[in-house]
C-alpha cells in the first residue's frame, strides 16, 4: 500500500525577510502538530497598508478554504490582537514570541489568542532549518528586536529588545543549509548592526560575519539585510574590503536626507554619515552598489527638506531605493505631528522612485559588457552578485551559480549569456 505525503500547511508571509525566515519555522511547527490543512498568515505592520493587505488576505482565504484553521501572527497582530481576534475568519492569532514556539500549534489547544508582552522577551527563539520552500536563497535570522526609538517606527513595539543569536548556532545554521545546497545566505534582524551588544563579550557584527565565514569556507555568497550608516563596525569594513563572499550589494537605512528631518526621526545619523560611508566602502570595494529606505512626506518636510532627500541619491550614488510614503502610526511620537496632505506625500514618493529608477537604469547601463555571476532561482532567471535582477537561458541550473556576461538592458532587468 502506497503511503500518501501528509498535506503541508500553507503559509502567507508579508513583509520582511525575516518573516520569511520565521514562516518557515511555523510551517515545521504546524507540519510537526499535524496541521496539514493549517493557513498561517504572517502580517506585517510596517504601514497602514502592509496591514490592509493582510486583512484582505484573510478574508480571501477564508473564502477560498472555508474549512482550513486560520491562523494569523506577525507584528499586526502583536500591536493589536484584539483586531485580529475579533475577525470571524479567524481561529487562532499568535504572537511575535508565540508564534516560534512548537506548542502554539497544538491541534487540541483551547486558546484563541496567544499574545503575551514582547517587550519581556530576552532570547532568541532558536531553530535549525533545513530549507525554504520555494527559495533558492536562504535566510537566517541572527538578531531580533531593536532599542531604538525612530519617532515613526512601531517596530520595537511588535518585536521587542534587541536580543541576538549566538554565534556558534549561526555557524551550525549556515552549515546546515549549505549541506543542504544553498548557495547563498542572508542575515536578517530588525537591527542587524546592534549585534552582539547582549552577548558575553559583545562581539559586534564585522566579528561574527568573520567567524562565519572562517568556520563555512564552503559558503559561496554571503548577504546582509539593512545596514544601520553609524553602526558599521571597523571589523565588518575591513572584511568588505577583502571577501569576495560578501556580496557587494548594500542596504542602507538612510530614512531621510535632510538633517533636521532626521533629528526629527530621532535617527543618530546625519546625510554626510550615509555619503562617508559609501564613499569609504567605495574606496576598499570600487565594485560596491548601495541601496536605501528613504521615507517620503514624514511630518514637517519642506519642499526644501525633500529636496535634501532626492540629492542624497546622486550624492551617494543610490541604485537600490525603497521607498516608503510616510505612513503614521498611532503610538508613535510623530502622529502626534500633523501631517502632510496625502497628495503631497503620494506625489513625493513618487518622485522619488523615478529618481531612483533612473539612477538604476544608468546603472545597469553601465554593466553591458561586463562579467559577474548570477545565483538562479528559477529558470532563466537570477539575480547578480550585485542584486540585479538577470534573465539569462532557461538551461542554466536552478539553485546554481552560473557566470555570465551581461549583455543588454530590458526594462529593470539585465539580460546575460552564461559563459562556462
Amino acid at each position: 500500500m502506497t503511503m500518501q505525503k501528509p498535506i503541508d500547511p500553507r503559509v502567507v508571509t508579508f513583509g520582511c525577510r525575516m518573516n520569511t525566515y520565521e514562516s518557515e519555522v511555523m510551517r515545521d511547527h504546524a507540519r510537526a502538530a499535524g496541521l496539514g490543512d493549517a493557513v498561517i498568515v504572517n502580517t506585517c505592520a510596517v504601514t497602514k497598508e502592509a496591514e490592509r493587505q493582510a486583512r484582505q488576505a484573510v478574508r480571501r482565504l477564508r473564502r477560498e478554504n472555508p474549512h482550513a484553521k486560520i491562523i494569523v501572527t506577525g507584528c499586526a497582530v502583536q500591536l493589536d490582537k484584539d483586531l485580529w481576534s475579533g475577525m470571524p475568519e479567524v481561529d487562532r492569532v499568535l504572537g511575535n514570541a508565540e508564534k516560534l514556539k512548537a506548542e502554539s500549534y497544538a491541534p487540541g489547544l483551547n486558546q484563541q489568542i496567544l499574545v503575551d508582552d514582547i517587550m519581556t522577551v530576552r532570547e532568541t527563539a532558536e531553530h535549525l532549518l533545513a530549507g525554504f520552500e520555494g527559495h533558492t536563497r536562504a535566510f537566517v535570522q541572527v538578531q531580533q528586536g531593536c532599542d531604538h526609538r525612530c519617532t515613526f517606527c512601531i517596530i520595537p513595539y511588535a518585536r521587542g529588545p534587541n536580543r541576538s543569536v549566538p554565534m556558534g548556532r549561526i555557524t551550525e545554521q549556515v552549515r546546515a543549509l549549505v549541506e543542504n545546497g544553498y548557495c547563498e545566505v542572508v542575515l536578517t534582524g530588525v537591527d542587524i548592526t546592534a549585534y552582539g551588544a547582549d552577548l558575553p563579550g559583545q562581539p559586534p557584527l564585522g566579528q561574527m560575519v568573520r567567524r562565519l565565514l572562517a568556520n563555512v569556507p564552503e559558503l559561496p555568497r554571503l548577504r546582509l539585510t539593512s545596514l544601520d550608516p553609524v553602526e558599521v563596525d571597523d571589523d565588518l569594513l575591513e572584511l568588505i574590503g577583502r571577501e569576495p563572499r560578501l556580496m557587494p550589494h548594500f542596504h542602507l537605512s538612510a530614512q531621510a536626507g535632510d538633517d533636521l528631518i532626521l533629528k526629527r526621526m530621532k535617527r543618530r545619523h546625519l546625510r554626510a554619515d550615509v555619503i562617508a560611508l559609501t564613499d569609504r566602502i567605495r574606496a576598499i570595494r570600487p565594485d560596491a552598489v548601495f541601496g536605501a529606505d528613504i521615507i517620503a512626506g514624514f511630518p514637517t518636510e519642506t519642499d526644501e527638506h525633500f529636496a535634501n532627500s532626492v540629492a542624497l541619491v546622486e550624492e551617494a550614488r543610490l541604485t537600490h531605493l525603497h521607498v516608503f510614503p510616510y505612513s503614521s502610526r498611532p503610538g508613535t511620537p510623530a502622529a502626534r505631528i500633523p501631517g502632510l496632505p496625502g497628495d503631497v506625500v503620494k506625489a513625493r514618493a513618487a518622485r522619488l522612485r523615478e529618481v531612483g529608477r533612473a539612477a538604476m537604469a544608468a546603472y545597469l547601463r553601465s554593466r553591458v559588457g561586463t562579467e559577474t555571476t548570477v545565483l538562479v532561482e528559477e529558470p532563466g532567471k537570477g539575480h547578480s552578485d550585485h542584486y540585479i535582477p538577470v534573465r539569462l537561458p532557461e538551461t542554466a541550473a536552478v539553485g546554481e551559480i552560473v557566470p555570465v556576461r551581461l549583455t543588454g538592458v530590458d526594462g529593470e532587468t539585465m539580460t546575460a549569456e552564461v559563459t562556462a
